[in-house]
């Protein structure tokens, strides 16, 4: 296994920043040029940054083999962050939604109290949430991204989400550090996302493949629903990819643990960004849609299972304001079908495009997660006549 600690900036590049690196450009397929059929028209980038202004950058950490030694490795894990208007204190309309509570996403009290998300969201592993936590406080003081009280005086709640790679990484070993946050934040931009085995979703395992990062949008008229999810959840025998039992086809390539096995049990973090001007009520109507999405493909919310959804919309850039009453634009609740049918499909699409881009991984005492095969899953859509004849 080569070492290296690298930033994956949203263009799609892995920057060394530490020890044996290289540069190179993201050429995986995704899921729709494998011929898996999609409902639905996507942006350009089919990513979360085709809602202008959102800006996103992995941090992946990968080190070390053999077994588990607490605190020195093997390291597999990351930290990933969505900024909804990029560089900027710019807060958003924002709401959150838990299917099941087993897992974290901190600051969504403030962000249900106030209707607001003030600051990035930020998705890693579960014991690194309040590393990340205090580094996003941390940067938002000396980037001066904060709206004071008074000079020098302001208080901050980030919302940071988590789920849990403790099957490949060591997890108790704490290796995110704040200046690992920092570098995301700083790092993120628009464009192509990197999706699979990176940031946060570095030891992800999802429907017992291997999982991470994945993205997916939708045109709604001149609106765009973005979705960009961290998916480490599920089962294999549910597991449905456009309408084709996949999981009771591909029995084999089951995850090999030694020690640690994480079974069926895990977590999902869905971030839905849109451009329609949505107020906070209807924020948490999109975040509520998300189930549906993870739902085609088998998922079941189990109990074991963190699955935490956070909604913001782009528009009504002038909404936040400590003194001022401002007019706001409001989509009618009567033309929201639309956005609600986007969000199920770029949740179902960015699950599928995070197993499609995420490569076989082994991490800690020599545990071993495969990657969905993608000529086997090309066969299955054939034998079922879901294959898209175009690809």
């Amino acid at each position: 296994m080569r070492n290296y600690i690298s930033i994956s900036v949203i263009v799609g590049l892995h920057l060394a920043l530490s020890g044996v690196g290289t540069v190179q450009a993201q050429s995986k397929p995704r899921a729709r040029e494998l011929g898996v059929p999609f409902a639905g028209e996507t942006g350009p980038l089919n990513a979360i940054t085709d809602v202008a202004g959102v800006a996103v950058a992995h941090v992946t950490l990968v080190e070390g083999d053999g077994p588990l030694r607490v605190g020195q490795g093997p390291i597999r894990t990351g930290v990933t962050a969505i900024l909804p208007r990029g560089k900027t204190f710019s807060p958003v309309f924002a709401a959150w939604y838990s299917l099941n509570g087993n897992g974290e996403m901190t600051g969504t009290t403030w962000v249900e109290e106030s209707g607001f998300l003030e600051g990035p969201v930020m998705i890693t592993n579960t014991h690194s949430v309040g590393v990340v936590r205090d580094a996003v406080i941390e940067w938002m003081r000396d980037e001066d991204l904060n709206g004071p009280l008074a000079p020098g005086i302001w208080w901050g709640l980030p919302v940071v989400a988590e789920t849990y790679d403790g099957g490949l990484n060591d997890i108790n070993g704490f290796h995110v550090r704040k200046e690992h946050a920092f570098q995301a934040l700083n790092g993120a931009a628009s464009g192509p996302v990197q999706e699979g085995g990176v940031g946060g979703g570095t030891g992800m395992v999802c429907n017992q493949f291997k999982g991470g990062i994945g993205t997916s949008s939708r045109r709604v008229g001149p609106y765009t629903v973005g979705v960009l999810v961290q998916c480490n959840y599920g089962g294999r025998e549910g597991l449905t990819i456009a309408g084709v039992p996949v999981g009771s086809e591909i029995t084999d390539l089951m995850p090999e643990y030694h020690f640690n096995n994480q079974g069926e049990n895990g977590s999902i973090i869905v971030v839905v960004a849109t451009d329609a001007p949505l107020l906070p009520h209807q924020l948490k109507r999109l975040a509520r849609r998300v189930p549906l999405g993870i739902g085609r493909l088998g998922g079941l919310g189990t109990n074991g299972s963190g699955d935490i959804f956070i909604a913001f919309s782009t528009a009504n850039p002038d909404a936040w304001s400590r003194k001022e009453t401002v007019r706001l634009e409001m989509m009618p609740n009567d033309a929201m079908s639309s956005l609600f049918k986007a969000t199920v499909e770029a949740t179902e699409e960015s699950i599928v495009n995070a197993m499609v881009a995420a490569e076989t991984m082994i991490g800690i005492n020599g545990n071993k997660v495969h990657a969905l095969p993608h000529g086997r899953l090309q066969e299955i859509l054939r034998k079922y006549n879901r294959l898209d004849a175009q690809q």
